[in-house]
């Protein structure tokens, strides 16, 4: 069925389309029982505005493109839910798009909101990513930006992250104190700035009590479940054993929980684990998981206020907001 069109109403009604227009904009020149025929009647026909149109008169439209890596996991299904709360409450609508881990396909997305004209973009990076000539030409076009979590390092824009080599430390120091010293890293892919800064503080934490880790004990793969149980199954093969393991994130820490459970070890007594992102399965799992609480909710909406101020008030100066994470002790550690 087609949508009812001004031109729809000015037909029917005999006045000019541009009329139309000015009379349900509650344009002043208008007359007032103009105004009532043209609102009855775009009524009946149950018209509403065409938002292309519109973004091509104005150049501006009230909706933002949201760019991730995956919403499978709670950690961006959460972030995302903040980002549509402040922009519902905004008047504003989301376009979301999904990276699926691969660089291409984030640059296929990126040029594909850019021609939707969106009025900004709020992204957190694949994986693979290593330049953001892409998120460039987004601000070369004046569409606003904001990163947040995986961030580009050589985009100017502003940023919404947590101390990732903090958070790090202050989870291995935990595991250090608890009396564990052969202490693993299953670390995600090498030049990603989110793993770096992990596996910083677990090197930094374990170099300030004396320890180093052992040949064999720093395992990198990618950010799944495959990749931890991967890392687990080659450890084992290999005949490594740490007291514990500090995942990267939540998915490889329980992606190593299971193959740990499959080949007959305890957790904590033999092995203890402690991911990072607080998912919701880690308080599901026997013994429950111990976690960093990273704020993804949070996040997701300081993000999209930081947008919205930079689409209406203007371009502001690129700024980097770090918000405050948790560790959280249950009985994998």
């Amino acid at each position: 069925m087609r949508h009812a069109t001004i031109v729809d109403i000015a037909k029917k009604l005999g006045v000019a389309p541009s009329t139309v227009s000015r009379a349900l904009s509650d344009h002043p020149d208008v007359k007032k029982s103009t105004k009532e025929r043209i609102r009855k009647l775009a009524k009946e026909l149950h018209y509403s505005p065409n938002p292309i149109a519109r973004s091509l008169k104005s150049n501006r439209t009230t909706t933002i493109g949201v760019l991730v890596p995956e919403i499978k996991h709670d950690f961006f299904a959460s972030a995302i839910s903040g980002i549509e709360e402040i922009a519902y409450q905004s008047g504003y609508t989301i376009i979301l798009c999904q990276s699926n881990e691969s660089y291409e396909r984030e640059v296929v997305n990126a040029h594909a909101l850019l021609h939707h004209r969106v009025a900004g973009v709020i992204v957190s990076i694949s994986q693979n990513t290593k330049s953001g000539e892409h998120f460039q030409d987004l601000l070369r076009r004046k569409v606003p930006l904001v990163f947040f979590d995986r961030v580009c390092d050589d985009v100017p824009a502003s940023k919404v992250v947590i101390d990732d080599c903090k958070s790090a430390h202050k989870a291995v120091t935990h595991l250090i104190e608890r009396g564990y010293k052969r202490i693993a890293h299953f670390a995600g892919p090498k030049e990603l700035g989110i793993c770096i800064r992990r596996k910083t503080g677990y090197l930094e934490a374990l170099k300030q009590r004396g320890l180093n880790p052992s040949d064999g004990l720093i395992r990198y793969g990618g950010l799944h479940e495959e990749d931890g149980y991967r890392s687990m199954v080659s450890m084992l093969a290999e005949n490594v054993i740490p007291d514990a393991i500090f995942a990267v994130n939540d998915p490889v820490a329980i992606g190593a929980f299971q193959k740990i459970k499959e080949a007959g070890l305890r957790i904590p007594e033999d092995i203890a684990i402690v991911g990072f992102s607080n998912n919701k399965i880690t308080a599901l799992v026997d013994p429950p998981l111990t976690t960093v609480n990273q704020p993804s909710f949070e996040m997701g909406k300081k993000s999209a206020q930081i947008l919205l101020d930079s689409i209406e008030n203007g371009t502001i100066e690129p700024k980097t907001f770090t918000l405050e994470t948790e560790l959280i002790v249950r009985g994998s550690t």
